[in-house]
């Protein structure tokens, strides 16, 4: 029961994932009119959907959100693979508990892609289908900045930029990833 407990983690993530996701769904208003400001203007909840994935990138084509749903399945699988097989080897708690993060955010928006376009029919116009075609609910706002980029920056210069809109499951996959690479050294010790 003890190497379950990294499992349990997950559940737990995906459940508060999900219940503010649903919250916000259910009570807020979309956009830059339903806005609600946390501190001050720097940090404030602002629902949004994403229809691909980190920061809005999407795969082109109709069928690049099967695509990318059918990628997070697998990777799901694989993730939760990985967890167990680093449970069996009593692999540091850091990285179980890393691991563990991850794979309950990869499900939570997991679960969005594959059944919000049903359940919330959020699924953008144009899809095939309502189902593996749902959008992601993003909803927190660090602020930093919005406005044009200089010319000078690569890839995205001259173009407008927003600081990203991200999910409860999106900080736990980046608090997860975070924390091994910067204990990998006492995380991933070379038998």
């Amino acid at each position: 029961m003890k190497n379950y407990r990294y499992f349990l983690l997950s559940l737990l993530i995906i459940a508060l994932d999900q219940g503010i996701k649903l919250a916000v769904h259910t009570w807020m208003e979309p956009g830059y009119f339903g806005q609600i400001p946390l501190i001050g203007d720097f940090f404030k909840l602002h629902y949004t959907l994403n229809p691909g994935m980190a920061f809005g990138i999407q795969i082109g084509s109709i069928w690049g959100k099967l695509i990318l749903t059918t990628f997070r399945i697998v990777a799901m699988f694989g993730i939760g693979y990985y967890l167990h097989s680093l449970t069996v080897k009593k692999s540091p708690t850091g990285l179980l508990i890393s691991v563990a993060l991850i794979l309950g955010g990869a499900i939570g928006n997991l679960i969005d892609s594959v059944f919000y376009g049903v359940w919330f029919n959020n699924a953008p116009a144009g899809a095939p289908m309502s189902w593996f075609h749902g959008q992601v609910i993003d909803m927190f706002f660090a602020d930093f900045y919005e406005g044009p980029l200089p010319s000078w920056i690569p890839l995205w210069g001259g173009s407008y930029y927003s600081t990203p809109i991200f999910n409860f499951a999106d900080a736990a996959i980046f608090c997860g990833v975070m924390a091994i690479l910067f204990f990998q050294n006492k995380f991933l010790i070379k038998e």
